[in-house]
């Protein structure tokens, strides 16, 4: 196997990532750009608040898209090309890597939690159903997309490890993990502070709101 392909293929899974769906979509629609509202972040869960949930459901879809689609090229059509585990689990990452930091929006994006929940169902369907459940069970319980978010990605890596075992997706995952609950540091602290937004609460078209 050439040495670059795996570097190729991970280049082409960033660039992907970097794909901002969240301002996509609302120009697309005609929203406001969705880092001028609410929280700032260029996500689902932002784009909610401006009161079009097919916006954000479309977000929300794309954005888990971009991140399960390199993974699944990587495991249907790598094997020839001595692409496999190793690669699927680097491409995954740096989707959602992309998805932090996109080339295409000035390396400002948002918090990765489709992205990432796309690159789990990708990697391994049983582990990213076991996530997706805890976060919704937190959301449910508790109304917080933020808590349900860093709960998920905290539980992740332990789901991995204790059920799959190591290796190159156990790694990945656990990075993907690392990254996630740090992008959600203004978030924890909201929620220590108390001024976290529920789900569904909107907001006015001025940044700097949960």
């Amino acid at each position: 196997m050439p040495s670059f392909l795996p570097v190729l293929a991970a280049l082409a899974a960033y660039l992907l990532g970097s794909l901002s769906f969240a301002v996509i979509v609302s120009r697309t629609v005609g929203l406001s750009d969705p880092r001028s509202y609410g929280s700032g972040n260029p996500g689902a869960t932002n784009v909610l608040r401006s009161g079009h949930k097919g916006a954000a459901i479309a977000t929300l879809l794309l954005d888990a898209l971009k991140g399960a689609l390199p993974v699944l090229l990587v495991e249907h059509f790598g094997a020839p090309y001595g692409l496999e585990e190793g690669t699927a689990a680097l491409v995954g990452l740096a989707a959602f890597v992309g998805h932090l930091w996109p080339v295409f929006f000035d390396f400002k994006g948002g918090k990765g939690v489709a992205t990432a929940a796309g690159a789990l169902l990708a990697l391994n369907p049983w582990l990213g159903l076991a996530t997706l459940l805890t976060f919704v069970i937190i959301v449910a319980f508790f109304r917080y997309v933020s808590l349900a978010s860093i709960v998920a990605a905290a539980f992740a890596p332990f789901y991995q490890l204790l059920i799959w075992g190591a290796g190159p997706a156990a790694l990945a995952i656990a990075v993907m993990s690392l990254l996630l609950v740090w992008r959600h540091g203004a978030n924890i602290r909201k929620l220590l502070a108390g001024t976290e937004s529920r789900l569904g609460q909107k907001t006015s078209p001025s940044k700097g709101h949960s």
